[in-house]
């Protein structure tokens, strides 16, 4: 199947075969029990050994970490967490900890931070919610359920409101069609009820955008802003920019950027983590770590042609000590 360079960074079902067929994680010679005494062994006595540590949970697969903490948990009825919490600190042990979840679980809980107590993250429900396939959503609703016995959606409704509870809900259904087909003709029509729905006409009307933004597939999508386009002689960002603000615009943008280029969204992301006095390591961490085995290596590739410079250089110069040497681990 011969794909064109841009098409090959915005077919998800494109890039989540490069990410399998690409992966660098070591699924041969994997022994459950042998990483388990190394990581045992690790933290035994004075010191801590981190490069041992960073060498075994930066070359696993996720469903490796998950066997390797079974293992620990039978042989030294410790939990491994609990043991790498009282050796480690600071981001590298929210970086450890990241890797020993499941990516679903892992965004379960960042989630659940994200609406926990006086005030909500937005920002973090927009990322992780307007990114993820259906399959993503389905597996992080069932985290959600596990880990805390509650429902993500009642939480969500409960602590958005407005027009981006609107959307959001309308995600978490997860029933955006998947296929790669491209349907000209709705293409033509849903761009008519976006102009229709925004620029056409006083206050948007949030329905169509919504329903367009959450229910149709990427390719799909693509079209659409395509017929805008031509029809309107205006890019779709530049519509929602002027007829919304706030988390809705954040909210509309994200799915689109998504729709056009996730590893680019990423990318885009990665670098403003990094840009800047300061380093947002929260964020290094999260997109790293849930996205290393779906579209890390094409993240990398985006960010190689965004930024001129391989994200393991940006890693690199940004973060020191254990912290970057796992993180280059991932990345490697």
């Amino acid at each position: 199947m011969k794909v064109s360079t841009q098409e090959k960074f915005v077919r998800p079902v494109f890039i989540q075969l490069i990410g399998m067929s690409t992966n660098k994680h070591h699924r041969h010679g994997f022994d459950a029990d042998r990483d388990a005494k190394k990581l045992h062994s690790a933290c035994k006595g004075a010191g801590t050994d981190e490069k041992k540590i960073i060498e075994v949970l930066s070359s696993r697969t996720s469903e490796q970490r998950q066997q390797i903490k079974q293992k620990y948990k039978a042989l030294y009825d410790k939990d491994l967490e609990e043991v790498l919490k009282g050796d480690l600190s600071g981001n590298f042990e929210k970086a450890v900890l990241a890797l020993l979840d499941l990516p679903c679980e892992y965004e379960a809980r960042e989630l659940q931070k994200a609406m926990k107590g006086a005030g909500t993250d937005e920002s973090l429900l927009i990322e992780i919610l307007c990114t993820r396939n259906n399959k993503e959503i389905v597996d992080i609703k069932e985290a959600y359920k596990r880990l805390f016995d509650k429902e993500l959606e009642s939480d969500v409704k409960s602590d958005t409101s407005g027009s981006l509870r609107k959307i959001l809900v309308l995600l978490l259904e997860a029933t955006r069609d998947e296929s790669q087909q491209v349907h000209t003709e709705l293409a033509e029509q849903d761009a008519t009820e976006l102009y229709q729905a925004g620029e056409g006409r006083w206050g948007t009307e949030e329905l169509a955008f919504n329903v367009v933004l959450a229910k149709r597939s990427y390719s799909q999508l693509r079209a659409t802003f395509q017929a805008y386009e031509k029809v309107y002689g205006k890019d779709i960002e530049e519509s929602i920019k002027s007829e919304t603000s706030g988390d809705l615009e954040k909210a509309y943008l994200t799915l689109v950027s998504c729709a056009k280029d996730c590893p680019g969204y990423f990318a885009t992301l990665l670098n403003k983590s990094m840009k800047g006095s300061g380093t947002d390591e929260k964020t290094l961490i999260r997109i790293l770590v849930t996205r290393a085995e779906s579209d890390l290596p094409a993240i990398k590739e985006r960010y190689q042609q965004m930024y001129k410079k391989s994200l393991a250089e940006a890693v690199r110069s940004d973060t020191s000590g254990n912290f970057r040497k796992l993180l280059l681990a991932l990345l490697h």
